[in-house]
C-alpha cells in the first residue's frame, strides 16, 4: 500500500474562524488527527483537559510514549464533515488524519488507487 494525503480544513467548534487547511498524511495506524498547535490555535480550536489530565498519553510506532495536549474540532474531507479529537502537534508537523475521522465519515483507503473511497454501508457489529 502506498502513501495517500487528502485536502483536509479543520474549524473550531463553532466555525467563527477561518479553517486550517492542508494536506493530511492518511495513517490508518493512527486513531486521532493532529496538526501543527500553532495553527490549531490561529484557529480558535482550543485545548482541553482530558479526564485527569491535562495531556492525553500516545504511544507511538518505536514503542515511545508521548504527551500532547488535545482539543475538539470540525474536520471536513472530500465535502464531508464529523466532530473529533484532535492533538496538538508541534510546529511544522506533517498533519496526520487518524482512522476515527475516517470511520466516522465511512471512508476506506483503495490499496489498488490508495486513494479515499466512500462504502456503501458501514457494519453496526
Amino acid at each position: 500500500m502506498g502513501i495517500t494525503y487528502v485536502t483536509t480544513q479543520v474549524f473550531d467548534l463553532g466555525k467563527a474562524n477561518r479553517p486550517y487547511q492542508a494536506e493530511f498524511l492518511v495513517d490508518t495506524g493512527a486513531i486521532d488527527c493532529m496538526a501543527p498547535g500553532d495553527q490549531l490555535e490561529k484557529t480558535g480550536i482550543r485545548k482541553e483537559r482530558t479526564s485527569i489530565y491535562d495531556l492525553a498519553t500516545y504511544e507511538l510506532a518505536n514503542g515511545e510514549t508521548i504527551e500532547y495536549e488535545v482539543g475538539f474540532a470540525r474536520i471536513t474531507i472530500l465535502g464531508q464533515e464529523t466532530v473529533s479529537q484532535i492533538l496538538f502537534g508541534p510546529q511544522g508537523i506533517e498533519p496526520i488524519l487518524g482512522v476515527v475521522v475516517l470511520e466516522n465519515l465511512g471512508f476506506v483507503v483503495d490499496p489498488g488507487s490508495n486513494q479515499l473511497k466512500k462504502v456503501a454501508a458501514r457494519p453496526l457489529k
